[in-house]
């Protein structure tokens, strides 16, 4: 499941669970670019509630929409990751430096407070 909820006029929530096929994909990024398509200087709050790898066609889908990915990554400043896996954590906070303009942070998924803070700074 990936759902991709606005949250004002700059932010969207998206919340990740399960496990993507191709078909899956396509839709939560034609979502994920619909939705974003009015915003400027962004924030999301994705949250990884039970991370499965995508299957190999949903991650082909992906890498042939990276330009997109990359055009769509430029109307946000900010993400929040929230995630109880550690090595979710290193891979999003890593992932930020793919995206100029683009700060990631990743915190566990009991701090969502304090991530919506750090989204709000």
């Amino acid at each position: 499941m990936f759902k991709v909820i606005p949250n004002g006029t700059d932010r969207l929530d998206i919340e990740l669970s399960g496990k993507l096929n191709a078909e899956e994909m396509k839709v939560a990024l034609d979502e994920l670019v619909s939705k974003s398509q009015n915003i400027e200087n962004g924030k999301m709050l994705y949250e990884i509630i039970d991370f499965h790898l995508p299957s190999l066609g949903a991650i082909a889908v992906e890498f042939s929409r990276l330009p997109a990915m990359f055009a769509l990554m430029k109307k946000f400043d900010r993400a929040a990751v929230l995630t109880d896996k550690t090595w979710l954590k290193k891979v999003s906070e890593w992932e930020g430096a793919l995206y100029p303009g683009l700060e990631i942070k990743a915190f566990n998924r009991d701090q969502r407070t304090e991530a919506e803070t750090w989204l709000s700074d």
